[in-house]
């Protein structure tokens, strides 16, 4: 008994002495795993760049080379050689810049009303609770409501001209807005308020003070989604009636059967989305930066 009884604190007591010795190693070989492993260093943007452009220049060639092949039916998909000799043609009879610019004018403004009405709108459910919990299911159906089939009488309403592209992309834009900010509107401290209002604070200060600046990072986060909204909008009100616009030169494209001029609207569509991203990605980082100091 005596003998078992000192064999177990001396196997516990070796244990503890290897476990310790094991542990004095990690914090020299942690930091190196960690940073190696764990948090991997951000890629260059040249690199980022260069390689996105690789696999554009990589598809387009193997477009042009299956076309020229006859594996792909230059019919039904035209090819990029085609593609380019119509995107030359429609920049030079000045038509691509003006539909262009009808098309980015009407996605801008609609964006703008779009966030702003729903900031205000979202923003005004704190005042009170009967009105916001009124509210928000209506609002639920309606964004689940789908707001292209209404795109032909928003047109009927108010014409082919910009004003019915505006209207359909203020409808996609304001519904997710209001939303986002009565998410962000419930989520603001509410101890925070409470501390303001013992110290004799009123509901216009609270609101002016504490909510505003607690969900404005939500509202400019969600610009990259809204702006790409805002273009559909346009994109789907020119489909249905209009005069000008990209959207309409892809429908009359269609029509015609002229493929590679459906191919010329179709990227200049996706260079100008890419150039919108780009520059609410900026207007975020500005606003987000003025509003930490």
């Amino acid at each position: 008994m005596s003998t078992i009884e000192l064999e177990k604190p001396i196997t516990a007591t070796a244990q503890v002495g290897a476990a310790m010795v094991a542990l004095s190693d990690l914090p020299r070989r942690a930091p190196r795993v960690r940073s190696r492993q764990l948090f991997p260093s951000e890629p260059k943007g040249w690199l980022v760049a260069t390689l996105a452009a690789g696999i554009v220049i990589a598809l387009f060639a193997a477009w042009q080379l299956l076309a020229d092949a006859d594996v792909v039916d230059t019919f039904f998909w035209s090819k990029p050689s085609m593609v380019w000799e119509s995107a030359v043609i429609a920049f030079s009879n000045g038509t691509m810049l003006g539909d262009t610019l009808f098309t980015f004018t009407s996605t801008i403004a609609g964006f703008v009303l779009g966030v702003v009405g729903g900031a205000v709108i979202g923003l005004s459910f704190w005042w009170s609770r009967l009105y916001a919990r009124t509210s928000e299911p209506l609002l639920i159906a309606v964004e689940a409501m789908p707001k292209l089939a209404l795109a032909p009488m928003i047109v009927l309403a108010l014409g082919i001209g910009i004003e019915s592209k505006i209207a359909m992309a203020t409808a996609l834009v304001i519904i997710i807005q209001v939303l986002n900010t009565h998410t962000a509107v419930r989520a603001v401290d509410r101890d925070l308020q409470t501390l303001l209002y013992s110290l004799g604070a009123s509901r216009w200060q609270v609101f002016t003070k504490v909510v505003v600046p607690s969900t404005i990072s939500s509202i400019v986060a969600s610009f990259r989604v809204s702006i790409g909204l805002a273009l559909t909008g346009a994109i789907v009100g020119e489909y249905i009636g209009s005069q000008e616009g990209l959207g309409k030169m892809i429908q009359f494209a269609a029509s015609s059967f002229d493929i590679s001029l459906i191919w010329v609207g179709v990227f200049t569509l996706g260079i100008l989305s890419f150039v919108l991203y780009l520059a609410v990605l900026l207007l975020e980082k500005l606003l987000l930066r003025a509003i930490r100091g």
